[in-house]
């Protein structure tokens, strides 16, 4: 699998941490930015990582704030995209399962790396269980079609 790793300055210093697990479960990752603790705004590195998913759609992304959820409500603004913030590990399983997200959001400044790891193996681990869960993940992207989203 594919990721795309983004962050803002508040994830700077997980994000690598989060790359080297991701590529020890064997996925290639491609980090895109920032490189530098300098202050940047999280809904640039937000697109950047979506916008990497929509075209690489057997990708997925994973995006790093300081709770992670400044990069969700940013990253939930794309059209098929369904980013989740998790903050443990059934979260984690609930939203690969369930949802089928394609973009994990991570806090750093809530969550330390022994969490991050067990969240990390989880999204790895767990599947799209689809069912009766595939009809629910195709009305949240009908959503969007409807306009009852807008970037």
């Amino acid at each position: 699998m594919k990721y795309f790793i983004g962050a803002d300055h508040a994830g700077i210093e997980i994000k690598a941490y989060v790359k080297e697990l991701f590529e020890k479960l064997g996925h290639e990752v491609e980090d895109m930015g920032p490189y530098t603790k300098d202050r940047v705004d999280y809904p640039d590195f937000a697109s950047k990582v979506c916008q990497a998913v929509i075209d690489n759609p057997e990708s997925k992304g994973i995006l790093i704030c300081g709770t992670g959820l400044g990069m969700s409500m940013a990253a939930n603004k794309f059209d098929g995209i369904r980013a989740a913030v998790c903050h443990n590990v059934y979260s984690a399983m609930m939203a690969r399962e369930h949802n089928d997200a394609n973009i994990l959001c991570l806090g750093e400044r809530v969550t330390g790396q022994g969490v991050v790891e067990a969240i990390v193996n989880a999204w790895d681990s767990t599947q799209f269980a689809g069912g009766r869960h595939s009809n629910r993940v195709e009305k949240i992207d009908a959503l969007y079609k409807m306009g009852s989203c807008r970037v």
